[in-house]
């Protein structure tokens, strides 16, 4: 499955995700918590690097079509326990 994303952050801790997955296309708000990243020790992170493994992380998780149109990091953590871990990781990796 071909999946492409194009993140632009359009207001402070907000960030537009439009993506385009088998013929389909769609967008999502994804906000940030400056708070939450400093919480789970992500706060030395770019943002929008933050955004993109996020999106990814998601994608491989649920269909992206079915992302939903207002996503905040917080619920992702508390839907996936294994989110802030393997964020990190990722980040870490770039």
């Amino acid at each position: 499955m071909e999946k492409s994303f194009d993140i632009e952050m359009v207001n402070q801790n907000e960030y537009l995700v439009r993506w385009a997955s088998e013929g389909q296309t769609g967008e999502s708000l994804v906000h940030t918590n400056p708070e939450f990243l400093a919480e789970v020790g992500l706060e030395g992170f770019d943002e929008q690097l933050v955004v993109e493994e996020t999106t990814t992380y998601l994608a491989e998780h649920q269909p992206v079509i079915d992302f939903p149109q207002t996503v905040d990091l917080e619920e992702i953590a508390a839907a996936y326990t294994d989110y802030a871990e393997q964020l990190k990781a990722r980040l870490e990796a770039r």
